[in-house]
């Protein structure tokens, strides 16, 4: 009978345990790490872009994000410059990251052979183009500036829609509508509007990842900008865009979002550009590397 007692009394403890364990709330802050253009290739220097430098420098960067305690890093784009085997000589390294993993699709990342562009998403373990995903009710929405381009277009009814989509803009000289930039297709702005009617409904916030930049005004903008603005400023829980694509790094808050463009790892002789970033209840903290601004980013 007293064993049975005793036997009652741990069953009963150890319930109470997990109950406790269960009620333990979500951690609200976390921090992320975020690389752009690395942009690596077995290359001769250009445009003071040191593509054989980039293995090393993501290494390094690996090796100090693992020495935080990061929910996932993400890869704004370009990971390689040119030549499909360049993958090989990131992947190896990028696989060393202890958080979990995202990549973007960038120009250069299409600038291999056209036999093997389907096997960029491979590499890249994307298994679409363009996604979503919600950590800590953020969520989090990568675009495809390359859905409609003159490299990232793979299919016949794509490449249609981006001569067509190219040509009409054309003729307003505008300076961001380029053969190295893209747009969005009218399929994935459908997909974009879906994800933030369901953000609005579950009341979270939003933050945009995409390799092309939407403000300020360049030669590096998405072509079709204009239409991707109208789009999310109808809402009110968007309250970050993050890109890469213009090395030299820009920002920018417009109606209350912040536009912020990450500097490109490939530049420069001796200096490298990555950063984490930490949310806040009502802020985000960037903590650059290297040529990456700190700032603090004030969430209205």
């Amino acid at each position: 009978m007293k064993n049975f007692i005793y036997l009652t009394v741990i069953i009963l403890f150890l319930q109470a345990c997990q109950s406790e364990k269960k009620d333990i709330p979500k951690k609200s802050n976390f921090k992320i790490g975020i690389i752009s253009d690395c942009q690596y290739c077995d290359c001769d220097i250009k445009w003071n872009r040191y593509y054989k430098k980039s293995q090393d420098r993501l290494d390094y960067a690996v090796q100090t994000l693992n020495k935080e305690d990061l929910l996932y890093t993400i890869h704004l784009g370009d990971f390689i410059d040119r030549d499909f085997n360049s993958f090989d000589s990131l992947i190896p390294i990028w696989n060393k990251l202890n958080s979990k993993k995202y990549h973007i699709l960038g120009n250069h990342d299409f600038e291999v052979a056209d036999s093997l562009k389907d096997k960029i998403f491979e590499k890249l373990d994307l298994k679409q183009r363009y996604y979503s995903f919600i950590e800590n009710n953020w969520r989090f929405i990568v675009l495809d500036g390359n859905d409609l381009s003159t490299y990232g277009a793979l299919n016949t009814i794509k490449q249609q829609q981006t001569d067509s989509l190219f040509n009409l803009l054309k003729k307003d000289s505008l300076p961001f509508v380029q053969n190295w930039n893209g747009a969005i297709s009218n399929t994935q702005l459908k997909w974009i509007e879906s994800e933030l009617d369901s953000a609005t409904k579950n009341d979270e916030n939003v933050a945009f990842y995409c390799h092309f930049p939407l403000y300020p005004i360049s030669v590096h903008n998405i072509w079709n900008r204009e239409q991707v603005s109208a789009l999310i400023n109808k809402y009110s829980c968007v309250k970050i865009y993050f890109n890469g694509h213009n090395h030299d790094g820009a920002y920018i808050k417009e109606k209350g979002i912040h536009y912020l463009t990450f500097k490109g790892m490939v530049d420069t002789k001796d200096s490298t550009a990555f950063a984490t970033v930490e949310f806040i209840k009502d802020t985000v903290i960037v903590n650059g590397y290297g040529r990456e601004i700190s700032r603090k980013l004030l969430i209205d």
